[in-house]
């Protein structure tokens, strides 16, 4: 079950919910933006790390998703919608010195809130999903378009959420099991909590209309001028992501002035759920300003020293 608690907040023409944890943390407030089949449920094991840091953490159910409003047009997805609802969160907390964190759906989202300095932001944490630009550049290969073919079946009307939604959200929990490469993170009582919310009327209209809305804007977002965003960005990337290839990374840093990229080998696209700790420990040394690890040393550093061999002088 969700162990996280809510509140319901007004933005715009909807209403979210909302996980705040450590109201007044005095490092900051941490926005969490998860993906698409998510919920800030994602962020379970971020929450309690960015709370012993210090942070304010504000984890919502984006539109559409939980129990959060779920507005049938598929224009009610649009980029400058879904931006608005980031905005009016951010101005609901009153902070101002905010990091913003997102994965996947939500990724996409903070690098466009970033790119388009819609609000002030002091840093910007990504996870498996590329700069626009870059998604833009392979997208034109075809080993990214054959990653990409779910986009396209997500233009159909209706038949994707009747496939989706049968055997109670079957293909939801498949998304999860089959697409880890560590499936023991994904055990029934978690990927039962994304198919319930699944079930809720009109959710999975709306979490597909995401994909429906990207595509009806893509002719605009193909005009689009990036400019280069200035605040300091954590890129982290799990190596086994079926659906985004590695080489959409590529060039990233032609649109980050301060980017630290780091590789996570031998982990999904689902990567702060499926490597936690490495996730973290990469994510709060950079937020201390500390040297971040590669995933090779964190691995290292959780291994239990070697046993002396039988009869070894003590040292």
């Amino acid at each position: 079950m969700d162990p996280l608690t809510y509140r319901t907040i007004a933005v715009n023409d909807v209403e979210l919910q909302v996980s705040v944890s450590n109201e007044g943390g005095p490092a900051g407030l941490a926005l969490l933006l998860h993906g698409f089949p998510e919920l800030a449920f994602s962020w379970r094991h971020q929450i309690p790390a960015l709370v012993a840091a210090g942070y304010e953490v504000w984890a919502p159910n984006l539109r559409g998703y939980g129990e959060s409003s779920k507005p049938r047009k598929v224009a009610d997805y649009s980029m400058d919608r879904l931006l608005a609802d980031i905005a009016a969160l951010i101005d609901a907390s009153g902070r101002a010195d905010v990091t913003l964190v997102g994965h996947d759906w939500g990724a996409a989202q903070a690098w466009m809130f970033a790119s388009r300095r819609v609000r002030p932001i002091e840093r910007l944490v990504i996870m498996n999903v590329p700069h626009p630009a870059c998604m833009r550049r392979e997208l034109r290969s075809f080993r990214q378009l054959r990653k990409s073919w779910y986009i396209f079946f997500f233009q159909i009307p209706w038949l994707p959420e009747k496939l989706l939604r049968a055997r109670r959200a079957q293909a939801v929990a498949d998304a999860f099991e089959k697409m880890a490469v560590d499936t023991t993170r994904f055990p029934a009582a978690v990927t039962d909590v994304y198919r319930e919310a699944a079930m809720r009327p009109g959710a999975m209209r709306g979490m597909i209309n995401y994909y429906r809305a990207a595509l009806r804007g893509a002719r605009s977002t193909a005009r689009e001028e990036f400019a280069v965003i200035e605040t300091p960005t954590l890129m982290v990337w799990g190596l086994e992501d079926t659906a985004l290839s590695k080489e959409t990374t590529d060039g990233t840093d032609e649109y980050v002035a301060d980017l630290t990229l780091r590789f996570l080998p031998d982990v999904s696209h689902w990567v702060q759920q499926e490597a936690p700790e490495i996730v973290n420990a990469m994510l709060l040394a950079w937020l201390a300003g500390d040297p971040v690890p590669e995933a090779g040393d964190v691995i290292a550093d959780r291994l239990p020293e070697p046993a002396e061999p039988a009869g070894s002088p003590p040292t």
